[in-house]
């Protein structure tokens, strides 16, 4: 359904031009999910905001994206429009940050497919209530009448997964959609969409930075690190049997749910993609780097099912196996 092919995206910085995103390759198939993690910084949103054509006027991408065969960069407005309100939505972070406070919840969810002719206002009213009574809202009928600031941030992603569905869309962009809940909330949250995405046959391309997470509710993950994505595969075979050092270390440095131990951190800092100059983008802060890791660039290849960008992936399976279990 959705294709990314070496995509690139370069960003205007004091008269110079600074990748952010490299070489970038992923794919979604109908009613696939595939999650896309990695620490803040390694360029997760920048990829979606690509896919959807919503990034920044200062920044530019290359490669190819396609959906459904055809290019989204190459979309004209009409079909643009048509694209963002019917085959594709984005779930974002931070409700708040993306509701209107002017406005009232019934304005927000039913705007979108009363604007573009997919329903009528009554439609999208009774329709946007079954769905809120789906995702756990009580009162359905009052909460429309209500404001942003009259929800708690629990209703308000709620609101937001509805506002999401009701268009139907084919594939949705879930951006780290439980970040800004309480823990006691995320839950409730990520299983009421996994609901929604299963019931309504959905695809979902899901960011996050927490690897437990995207495996629970993934069928694929693409691991990113500096603006390039250096592993991917099954969910299930990544987290047991990772090839790529960034992998093993993202692993490892999960809290243990079954004993109290200190968690054990990734050296050094993450590195943008701009700061990156020669070899592998991991090398400064991997255990195994050897000299041909810091000076030249690894490709991709295919290895065990999957594909790993990694100078060493056959000499370092078993160490890496072993430090994660």
């Amino acid at each position: 359904m959705l294709t990314v092919e070496d995509l690139d995206i370069t960003v205007k910085h004091r008269g110079s031009k600074r990748p952010l995103v490299r070489d970038v390759n992923l794919s979604v198939g109908a009613a696939e999910s595939v999650g896309l993690v990695g620490e803040s910084g390694s360029g997760k949103s920048l990829t979606i905001k690509a896919a959807m054509r919503l990034l920044p006027r200062n920044a530019s991408a290359g490669g190819s994206i396609s959906f459904d065969g055809h290019d989204v960069n190459g979309l004209g407005r009409r079909d643009l429009a048509r694209y963002r309100s019917r085959d594709v939505a984005l779930i974002h972070q931070d409700p708040r940050a993306h509701i209107n406070p002017s406005r009232t919840i019934a304005q927000f969810i039913t705007e979108g497919v009363v604007h573009t002719g997919l329903m009528s206002e009554e439609t999208a009213l009774e329709q946007a209530c079954a769905l809120m009574r789906d995702v756990g809202i009580a009162d359905a009928e009052k909460r429309l009448k209500q404001y942003p600031h009259q929800l708690s941030g629990g209703l308000l992603q709620r609101i937001m997964i509805v506002a999401t569905m009701l268009p139907s869309p084919r594939l949705i962009f879930a951006d780290e959609p439980t970040t800004a809940l309480d823990v006691t909330v995320q839950s409730d949250v990520m299983a009421i969409l996994m609901e929604q995405i299963r019931d309504h046959h959905m695809a979902m391309l899901f960011v996050t930075h927490d690897l437990d997470l995207a495996a629970a509710v993934t069928d694929r993950l693409a691991v990113m690190y500096a603006g390039t994505v250096v592993e991917t595969g099954d969910s299930e075979d990544i987290c047991s049997r990772p090839l790529h050092p960034y992998t093993a270390a993202l692993l490892r440095s999960r809290p243990s749910t079954t004993e109290v131990r200190r968690l054990t951190a990734i050296p050094g800092r993450p590195l943008a993609a701009y700061e990156v100059t020669n070899g592998c983008s991991f090398a400064s802060r991997c255990p195994f780097a050897k000299d041909q890791c810091r000076n030249e660039v690894p490709q991709r290849r295919l290895m065990e099912g999957r594909t790993v960008t990694c100078h060493r992936a056959e000499e370092i399976t078993g160490p890496l196996r072993e430090q994660v279990s």
